[in-house]
Order: C-alpha cells, then structure tokens, then sequence
C-alpha cells in the first residue's frame, strides 16, 4: 500500500510529509460536504448553513474521536505521551467522533434554528459517502487492518511506513477490513438516498443510518486485528461492539417512535 504519497524536503524546517489516509480524508469531508448541499437544496434548507455545519462537525469529530481513542487506553497514552502525537495521523475512535460532532450538531442547528430532523436526515447519506472514501484512505496506510487469514481475498501489506505509521504487520495475508467497511458504507449510501425519498417522520433516515452503521460495525469488529481498542466480555467483545449494541438499541426505539408517531399523525387526518 502506500501510507505516504511524498515528502517535501524543507531545508531546517525538515521534512513535510503528504500521507495517503490525511488526503482521503480531506477527500471523503469535501465530497460528503458537496453531497449534503446538493441535498439541502432539495429541501430547500439554507446552503451556507450547512457548509459552516460541515466545518464545525468536522473539527468536533477529530477531536471526538481523538478523545475517546485516549480514553479507551489511558494507561497507554499516560506512559507514551508521545504516542499522542504519533496517534495524530490516525482517525481515533469513530463513536467518540460521531457523539462529539452529533452535540455539535444539535447546538449549531438549534442556534440557527434549523429544522433538526431534516438537517439531520441529509446529513445521514453525507457520513456514509465520506465514511466509504475515508476507509480507502484507511486501506492505504494500513491502519484499521484485519485478522490474519488464508481467503484469496487477503491482503498483505510490504510498505514499511505501514507498520511505523500504524503498526499494521508486514508480510502477514490479513482479511481487508477496510474494504469491507468501505463496501458496506456505500451500501448504505444507497439505503439512506433512498429511505430520504420515502421517509414519512423527519429524523428517520438518521436513525436508519445510526441502526445499519452500528450492524456493519459490530460485525466488521470481528475481522479486526488491531485490538488496542477496548476489549470487553473477556476479549470477546471490542468498545466499539459494547457502543454498537447501544446505538441499536437506540435508534430501533427512535424509529418505532417515530413510525407510531406518524401513523398516529395519519389517523388525525382522516378522522
């Protein structure tokens, strides 16, 4: 793979160096970015709002995200703080970025008064694009990799700056985590452009997003071989499954509530 695209040589300053996952990820926020505009004005919702929404969500999940992964391993980091400084060029821990930029969210929508439900809907496709296109970048350097296996589809990484940058092992056929998270996100892409066609109650098509993100995360959780996430259940079970069971179960509520809603909703207005 290849964890670094180039490094410029800048003299006492030393050297920058331009990572293959830090341009997917730019990538994947500016195409979700252009995704939830053009959606927005479908829905005839203020673009520039969105695009400062994009802004804000963006730098409260970096940071989400960045918290929770230290966090998780606080001993860890408490005995390596450089290894902070190092975690810098890694994603962190989606959930801590995804309940960071959502409080960030609800805050900017409230302050703007925008409608939440809708605001939120068309952000749901937005998060998978970009979620697809930023585990590409994941592919590329490594991080994020898989359990070691023998499938023909196994993929080994060679590139040592893999296993500097993200400890992902070299010469070792691992299952391609990865792209079975990008797959699976670009299926809900589809899922979630659809449902926003059909929806009857604002607020459904994030809680669609919410339930089959949390599915395709505890199940990839299985093929993933970096464990320095959390184990529960005596090493059965990751943070992120513990996480993912929650967010079932919270949006399975939300979207029965809000179908009943609805349907209570259409009997007012036949009766």
């Amino acid at each position: 793979m290849y964890p670094v695209l180039f490094e410029l040589e800048l003299g006492r300053l030393g050297t920058f160096t331009i990572g293959t996952y830090g341009l997917f990820y730019a990538l994947g926020f500016l195409l979700a970015l252009r995704l939830a505009v053009g959606l927005a004005k479908r829905e005839g919702i203020e673009t520039a709002r969105i695009i400062d929404l994009g802004i804000v969500t963006l730098i409260a999940g970096f940071l989400g995200a960045k918290v929770l992964l230290y966090l998780i391993d606080w001993r860890y980091y408490l005995e390596h703080p450089f290894e902070m400084v190092r975690s810098l060029r890694s994603a962190g821990v989606f959930y801590g970025g995804f309940l960071a930029a959502s409080l960030s969210a609800v805050w900017y929508i409230r302050r703007h008064a925008l409608p939440l439900g809708r605001v939120t809907d068309l952000a749901a496709p937005a998060m998978a694009l970009g979620q697809a296109i930023g585990r590409i970048g994941c592919f590329a350097a490594g991080c994020c990799y898989g359990r070691a296996c023998d499938l023909p589809w196994a993929v080994t990484f060679t590139d040592p700056d893999a296993f500097r940058l993200t400890g992902a092992p070299i010469g070792v056929a691992v299952h391609p985590t990865q792209i079975y998270h990008a797959l699976a996100d670009l299926l809900i892409l589809g899922v979630t452009l659809l449902a926003l066609r059909r929806r009857t109650r604002p607020g459904q098509v994030f809680w669609i997003y919410v339930l089959l993100y949390a599915v395709l995360r505890f199940v990839v959780e299985f093929y993933r071989g970096d464990t320095a996430r959390g184990m529960f259940l005596g090493g059965r079970l990751s943070t992120s499954q513990i996480l993912s069971v929650v967010a079932v179960a919270i949006a399975t509520v939300c979207l029965v509530r809000l179908r009943r809603r609805g349907a209570t909703d259409g009997r007012r207005r036949r009766a």
